[in-house]
């Protein structure tokens, strides 16, 4: 059985750093600037054969319940109740504050077990502060460098005995091996086409502007406040991944920091926030960018649609705030028209009204993430494309250049996610652009296939004379 560890302290001791030193990634950011962290991270950490679950947490301060590090402390109390231990975290460089002493007797009412660490200990006159964290109460503190991995045995040694060795190193079950038929996918059957997998994982990214209420969303999905959510634009700084059910599958969604436009982004801790947005929009399968329904169609949400489809996702639009719309029927059909007219790249991109606060328009949001991806996992068998690349060319048959009619011959699907197809066809590099958004339009419209990417390629025929011109 694993358990988990809740890494807590005050701002600036090194939590995040630690955090990804144990999971081996740098997921967390880190930065000199104090309270970085404000949700709550969960990771898979490895140390020296001891396997569990990690939490970062934001940095626990003084503050009133209704503020937003009063939210931020909400949410590390939430960690410590649900963890089995908490790594403690003190800055034996700085040393002790009276914030230390509060979240030592914090963690003493609790009564769960505690290792007290004393970060930052190969620091030049990190002594003191190392002996200094006696006086807390909480037994020997375990120095350490969580920058540079020092202490990381030590730090092993008393996670076990503070856990427990029958709770640290379970006994592993035996797995029976068994011969497992692996089905064959017949790539030479030319009216092969899979089945969609209903069943696997999804990985969704909710990304948007800051304010939109990506963080309220997502909260909403899960029933409770597991995401810092407030009035304050730009909460979100990490990007936090969740996961929970829905109708049987599971559901992976990350939660990402608002992307302003690049000319506004100018400190280095947005910077990093922007870049670690970009890379789950990467990560995941499909992306939701959430608009604001009383502000939408803002330039830089356009630029995130195009963003999205540029890197080959799946894009779902979700209006969100739609409790604030007063003429929901005509603002509706407003929003449906500009989506076709400003997002051409995207044609027939499902948009959704919903209202993260209210709980209005979820499963209707989710039924087309999950629709979405159907189509962006779409394979069509190689005798469906090609009947209906000879179809196509005779209601419009390509250009002719220099007098010659440009041929294209065959046709197949070389991948999914996104559909990509490859065209064997004579002089490609003369093929204008205009006709190859003509078939894409066409797949779409034959294949139902809206919203997703589609890329096409081309591949002219090797010339058997081109060597013998050549050598002449």
């Amino acid at each position: 059985m694993s358990f988990t560890v809740a890494i807590v302290g005050r701002p600036n001791v090194g939590k995040s750093t630690l955090f990804n030193r144990l999971v081996g990634k740098k997921l967390a950011l880190v930065d000199d600037t104090p309270g970085v962290t404000r949700d709550r991270r969960p990771g898979d950490a490895r140390l020296m054969g001891l396997h569990f679950t990690i939490i970062d947490t934001a940095g626990l301060e003084k503050a009133e319940a209704e503020s937003l590090q009063g939210r931020m402390r909400a949410q590390t109390e939430a960690a410590i109740d649900e963890a089995d231990i908490s790594l403690f975290v003190v800055d034996a460089k700085f040393g002790l504050t009276p914030v230390d002493k509060e979240l030592a007797e914090m963690l003493r009412r609790r009564g769960k077990p505690v290792v007290l660490v004393a970060n930052k200990a190969e620091a030049k006159g990190s002594d003191g502060g190392f002996y200094d964290a006696y006086t807390l109460g909480l037994g020997e503190p375990v120095p350490i460098s969580a920058e540079h991995g020092q202490g990381m045995l030590d730090l092993r040694d008393a996670i076990v005995d503070a856990i427990g060795k029958d709770r640290a190193y379970p006994p592993k079950e035996d797995v029976a091996v068994t011969n497992v038929d692996i089905p064959h996918e017949m790539e030479e059957d030319e009216d092969y086409e899979p089945e969609y997998d209903d069943t696997k994982p999804l990985r969704v990214a909710i990304i948007g502007r800051p304010n939109a209420g990506k963080s309220t969303l997502i909260n909403r999905f899960l029933g409770e406040d597991r995401l810092l959510t407030g009035p304050e634009a730009g909460i979100t700084r990490d990007s936090i991944s969740v996961e929970w059910d829905w109708r049987g599958r599971t559901i992976k969604m990350f939660d990402t920091a608002g992307m302003r436009r690049k000319a506004r982004v100018t400190e280095k801790l947005e910077k990093l926030s922007v870049a670690d947005s970009l890379r789950s929009i990467r990560f995941a399968e499909t992306v939701v960018i959430v608009f604001d329904s009383t502000i939408p169609f803002e330039k830089q949400d356009l630029q995130l649609v195009d963003l999205v489809i540029r890197e080959g996702r799946a894009a779902v639009l979700a209006f969100n705030k739609w409790d604030m719309i007063e003429e929901p029927q005509a603002v509706l059909a407003d929003l449906r028209e500009k989506t076709e007219r400003l997002l051409p790249q995207a044609r027939g991109i499902r948009a959704v009204p919903i209202s993260g606060q209210t709980g209005r328009g979820l499963d209707k949001l989710m039924q087309s993430i999950i629709d979405t991806d159907r189509v962006w996992n779409k394979r069509i068998s190689t005798a469906r494309l090609n009947r209906w690349l000879e179809q196509t060319q005779v209601q419009h048959p390509p250009p002719a250049v220099s007098g010659r009619r440009l041929k294209l011959k065959y046709m197949t699907q070389v991948k999914a996610r996104p559909p990509a197809f490859m065209i064997s066809c004579t002089r490609s590099d003369a093929l204008p652009e205009s006709y190859t958004r003509y078939l894409i339009n066409g797949l779409r419209n034959d294949f139902d296939m809206p919203s997703v990417p589609i890329r096409i390629h081309y591949r002219s025929p090797d010339n058997p004379y081109e060597s013998k011109k050549k050598r002449n």
